[in-house]
């Protein structure tokens, strides 16, 4: 830091990417502040991952309270309570908020609660008006739900405001093929509100393999969800209370909510990056380097801002790489090769590597192995439900490229097998470790 300069370090956006940056430039003894004009803890905290999952533990309570009885627990009133959990969770949140702001202030980092904006290669401006100077500039703005421009969209919800209802729809319309709109898909029905899938295409999940994604369809649809494939949502109209959907490619729906997950946009509205030269792709997210070096030498991004891969974990290893090269002399990448992932719907599926066809694309000849069961928990509660574990083999090498899992707990077990997936274990280190029985992640391990 030069001495004309406040900082060696201003980021902008308290989120996952912007407190890990902070915090570990911070330790390698950088002077630092960061500006977040709404919450410290970003969308994971506030108003994502954790109170989602969250959601999700409460509506496992449903099936778990129906299987109870034959585990010989008698449960003679279920009756679920909207508004305890909402605010249980809520206040969760901001003992979430209270511990990141703790952490950023134990590792002296200044924190100013509004917006900036920047002015230059090395200035932001407050929205107090307070101009401050940075050796360095790291964008962490995150990303925002995209809503279509149709009439009536001021009628719809997205997964911001999912978590601050006033009471459950007894019918909801959900919009969206991707992981959040089967993730609330999955939750509402469970909570007891009749649920409707609507999706542009036929294709759920893309990034996943088609087998285990086929499967969590089966499933949904057998519980009680409602697909519409090929089929959009033309207006939202309100009608004595209620809201009337007009489709195209079904019958129109009626609905107490409608909630779109259709996807996720940058924020880089306002934020001053066309007066400090910064470009931004076709997409409109801010374009970075492997460094996540910006157009402007002097100005960073890390996490959804960036457009490279929208999760949790990245943003946080992308801020710690950035704080690591540039504070601590520790030159870093990010490997974006093998990133674990999961679908915390009912039941959950989780995924590392490449699925089946990515790897007859990639390598040609591949082998796959599978094991399609019962938990031993739904044999005796009486739930047919299914669970499919898949491993995608290189033909050439025995290299294990991939592991799918639907089933109970599949992304708590996926986390342990991703280890062997990113050291590129074989297909015969699963076949001579030893099964840990009675499990359902012994499946791993015996499939042949």
């Amino acid at each position: 830091m030069s001495a004309r300069e406040d900082f060696d370090l201003f980021v902008i956006g308290a989120g996952s990417g912007g407190v890990r940056a902070s915090r570990i430039a911070a330790a390698h003894g950088a002077k630092v502040a960061v500006a977040e004009e709404f919450r410290v803890g970003g969308t994971c905290v506030i108003r994502g991952c954790v109170p989602k999952k969250l959601l999700v533990y409460g509506a496992h309570f449903a099936e778990d309270l129906n299987d109870a009885a034959m585990f010989g627990w008698d449960v003679p009133v279920k009756r679920f309570d909207w508004p305890v959990l909402r605010d249980n969770v809520l206040a969760e949140v901001t003992r979430l908020e209270s511990a990141y702001t703790d952490t950023l202030s134990s590792h002296d980092v200044s924190i100013f609660h509004e917006r900036a904006v920047l002015t230059g290669p090395n200035s932001v401006q407050l929205a107090s008006g307070k101009e401050v100077t940075a050796g360095k500039i790291l964008i962490a703005t995150g990303a925002r739900p995209a809503l279509p421009e149709i009439a009536g969209i001021e009628h719809a919800i997205t997964s911001n405001e999912v978590f601050l209802l006033e009471r459950l729809p007894k019918r909801i319309v959900i919009v969206g093929g991707g992981y959040i709109a089967n993730e609330f898909a999955g939750i509402f029905l469970e909570f007891g509100s009749q649920v409707t899938l609507v999706n542009r295409s036929d294709v759920m999940l893309r990034h996943y393999d088609q087998q285990i994604v086929d499967r969590l369809i089966q499933i949904s649809v057998k519980k009680g969800i409602d697909f519409k494939f090929n089929a959009q949502i033309d207006r939202i109209e309100q009608r004595g209370g209620r809201l009337h959907v007009a489709m195209t490619g079904c019958d129109d729906l009626q609905a107490d909510a409608v909630l779109f997950a259709t996807g996720r946009v940058p924020n880089v509205e306002e934020l001053g990056l066309d007066s400090a030269g910064v470009e931004l792709n076709a997409r409109g997210a801010i374009k970075v380097d492997e460094d996540n070096r910006s157009t402007v030498p002097s100005i960073f991004a890390v996490g959804d801002v960036t457009d490279r891969v929208q999760l949790t974990p990245v943003a946080i290893r992308e801020g710690q790489a950035f704080a690591d090269t540039f504070f601590g002399k520790i030159p870093t990448r990010v490997d974006y090769g093998c990133i674990p992932s999961a679908v915390f719907s009912h039941p959950p599926l989780a995924s590392v590597g490449l699925t089946e066809g990515q790897a007859r694309n990639k390598l040609g000849s591949v082998k796959t192995y599978s094991s399609d069961f019962r938990a031993m928990k739904n044999v005796l509660a009486g739930r047919n439900e299914r669970s499919l574990y898949k491993l995608v083999v290189d033909a050439a090498t025995d290299e294990i490229v991939g592991i799918h899992m639907i089933g109970p707990d599949a992304p708590e077990i996926l986390q342990a097998a991703a280890i062997a997936v990113k050291a590129k274990l074989k297909k015969s280190d699963f076949d001579a470790t030893f099964a840990l029985h009675p499990t359902m992640s012994e499946e791993l391990v015996l499939m042949r």
